[in-house]
């Protein structure tokens, strides 16, 4: 089975794209391969920071690799925090700070529509670059629901599956998610 590296070391993230690819790839971290640097993603877009993030790690280690860069975007805050998701609330990665700052902000907003998007891009050793990019709607809740996933899941209620991702089994997730579509348009691609 092909190897594939992951500019990440986010554990969800990377949980997900192990189950999505598994019958494909034998996906491993950047730090497992040895790339433990940080990359700063300071790109306007999901395809700028996605494309330097797995131009980064692909240089490095003279690779194919994969990065995914993703957010939520909700309609009544004009897009955000989208680009600035893992960062919404100030600090990078507290998940639980941006679920409430973006609940905060929600406070009296009658128009909870809001969807996921991911650009995954991959960078080959050819230099070649592929994109694939995936969407999945839904509503903001008013209050988190359920203990699975990460990131903003609990309080995305799915429209496919009528239920926040927090609530949703890994399996049901996967089979709606904007990191599936994502690289289902990607390995159309190739």
């Amino acid at each position: 089975m092909k190897r594939l590296v992951v500019a990440s070391e986010n554990k969800g993230k990377l949980k997900e794209i192990r189950e999505i690819l598994k019958d494909k790839y034998e996906v491993v971290s950047m730090g497992e391969m040895g790339f433990c640097e940080e990359i700063v993603e300071d790109g306007e877009t999901f395809y700028e920071n996605a494309l330097k993030k797995a131009k980064t790690v692909a240089d490095a280690l003279g690779c194919d690799a994969l990065a995914d860069d993703s957010g939520l975007c909700v309609e009544a805050l004009n897009g955000a925090p989208g680009v600035y998701s893992a960062r919404y609330a100030g600090g990078h990665g507290d998940d639980k700070k941006n679920r409430q700052f973006l609940l905060k902000n929600l406070e009296g907003v009658q128009n909870r529509n809001a969807k996921f998007v991911s650009c995954i891009v991959l960078v080959k050793q050819n230099g070649e670059t592929v994109c694939g990019v995936g969407e999945t709607h839904g509503k903001i809740g008013f209050e988190e629901q359920g203990e699975n996933g990460f990131g903003y899941d609990n309080i995305f209620i799915s429209n496919d599956l009528g239920i926040s991702f927090g609530l949703a089994s890994d399996e049901d997730k996967n089979k709606v998610s904007h990191r599936y579509r994502g690289l289902i348009d990607l390995l159309a691609h190739l």
